[in-house]
């Protein structure tokens, strides 16, 4: 079953079934990155799987040399921290714990995932008193364990299908929250077209000051791809207020293979983060944004001080954050 191709449809359709697990228990603005974490987490697992048997086949099973060959992979998953590991014991007491300990080791080893977790804890009280937590993190253990979501390259074959799962994910979530969705998402007709408009150029800058979850920034990047025969001759810069939101635009560079990223935690106008070597604000090629409108409580009293200078043409009202942002 693993190796039978699966097609985007069957992805999409199995990881939001297993998002019944916190229906009726936690809000969905909560479980959403509960559910994106673990599409994560079990898409690198599995990944890893994979590599571990391709290498057995070459090689034989010696582990001390497969061991050290692994160290040569894109990133590394720590013994004891995969998503096989933790589904093994998912009936011992103590899942949250469990979970949360994985995270931090993947983030220790791979420096691209630097802080990624710090905003996300399965072990929390969220989820109910300690039985109740462990009975919902098996359940969610179970439903990204199953055979029809296994995720690995030799049966989905393209990392675009993960990223599509991610992308299908964050629109539903963002469909069922309201206004809070332009705090992630922005729509796929939306960044498409921006990206278009924009044209960015191979070697280019691109920044996003309110990027949510990267999806505009991706956009961009694409089109370099689509007009220079695949180059990837360019860098993507973004800054996210929301901690939980920064987050994931970290994980979903991760799974679209966007190396050569900077993406910044904090209020790009209280405290832009994208900054030079001697302090200075960066410039880029292309900036775009889809930035939350009408803030009233933008850091309008700060402006006028600011000291980057960014207000030298006049202070926007203090009801107007849409003017700030410009």
């Amino acid at each position: 079953m693993p190796h039978t191709p699966i097609n985007q449809a069957e992805i999409n359709k199995a990881v939001w079934n297993a998002c019944d697990t916190f229906r009726g228990t936690v809000d969905p603005s909560i479980y959403k990155d509960f559910i994106l974490t673990m599409l994560f987490l079990k898409y690198i697992s599995d990944v890893h799987q994979d590599k571990v048997e391709e290498l057995k086949a070459e090689y034989g099973d010696i582990p001390e040399l497969i061991a050290e060959m692994l160290e040569s992979q894109s990133f590394k998953i720590p013994t004891g921290s995969s998503f096989w590991d933790l589904y093994e014991a998912r009936f011992e007491a103590g899942n949250g714990t469990r979970i949360d300990t994985a995270l931090h080791a993947i983030e220790e080893a791979n420096t691209k995932l630097k802080g990624v977790f710090q905003d996300i804890s399965f072990n929390t009280d969220k989820l109910g008193d300690e039985k109740q937590k462990n009975d919902i993190l098996r359940h969610l253990l179970e439903d990204f364990g199953k055979p029809t979501l296994s995720l690995r390259p030799s049966r989905v074959g393209s990392l675009d299908v993960i990223g599509n799962a991610y992308e299908y994910l964050i629109k539903h979530f963002a469909a069922g929250s309201g206004k809070s969705a332009g705090e992630f998402y922005t729509p796929a007709e939306v960044s498409d077209l921006l990206s278009i408009i924009l044209a960015p150029q191979e070697g280019d800058t691109i920044c996003d000051p309110a990027c949510g979850s990267g999806s505009l920034l991706m956009k961009c990047g694409k089109q370099v791809q689509k007009n220079f025969n695949g180059s990837k001759k360019y860098a993507l810069y973004g800054q996210e207020a929301i901690g939980s939101t920064w987050s994931l635009a970290k994980m979903n560079m991760f799974l679209h293979g966007e190396d050569n990223h900077r993406i910044e935690w904090g209020d790009t106008i209280r405290n832009p983060k994208l900054q030079d070597a001697n302090g200075g604000l960066l410039h880029f090629d292309v900036v775009t944004a889809n930035p939350p409108f009408s803030l009233d409580k933008w850091g309008h009293e700060d402006a006028e001080n600011d000291h980057f200078g960014r207000f030298r043409r006049g202070v926007p009202p203090k009801t107007k954050g849409d003017y700030a942002f410009i």
